[in-house]
């Protein structure tokens, strides 16, 4: 199975991209990860939240095919445990997948068609986390899944 986290816009703080290396570095150890960063729509002051949404839609929608699995990160999302998710991982890569998606969205969130396209939603937190600080944190919770999937003293419980 593949791992793919789609955001929406780049970062240009160096201690986010930094920590986003150093994650997916690890993460490569255990899984093919892949991050994939869809440029920030141009002239958004002329578009409504709706319209933006829709065209963020569409390009996300470009990146996925029908047979990936798609998780958006969405705060109304089901929340885990680290514990959980790494059992979440698991049940995923027994499935046979070939590809599974997660996906952060621009400012505004998701468009209607991406809520239809997606086969589930992830909580990372009840809390609001700008969607640059989110990428960080979501890759190294990716990470400590798949260790304590080995079994590895990373995580301690």
């Amino acid at each position: 199975m593949q791992v793919k986290l789609i955001a929406i816009g780049k970062t240009d703080n160096k201690a986010i991209i930094t920590l986003i290396e150093e994650y997916s570095r690890r993460l490569n150890f255990y899984i093919k990860f892949e991050f994939e960063v869809i440029p920030d729509l141009k002239n958004t002051k002329s578009l409504s939240e709706v319209l933006q949404k829709e065209k963020e839609g569409e390009s996300i929608l470009k990146n996925i095919i029908p047979s990936d699995d798609v998780i958006l990160l969405d705060e109304r999302g089901k929340s885990y445990s680290s514990m959980e998710f790494s059992e979440f991982l698991q049940k995923k890569m027994n499935a046979g997948l070939k590809q599974l998606i997660f996906v952060i969205g621009g400012p505004y969130g998701f468009s209607e068609e991406i809520y239809a396209r997606a086969n589930g939603k992830l909580s990372i937190s009840k809390m609001t986390f700008s969607h640059q600080m989110i990428r960080p944190f979501f890759i190294e919770q990716l990470y400590r899944g798949f260790t304590i999937l080995r079994n590895e003293p990373y995580h301690h419980e």
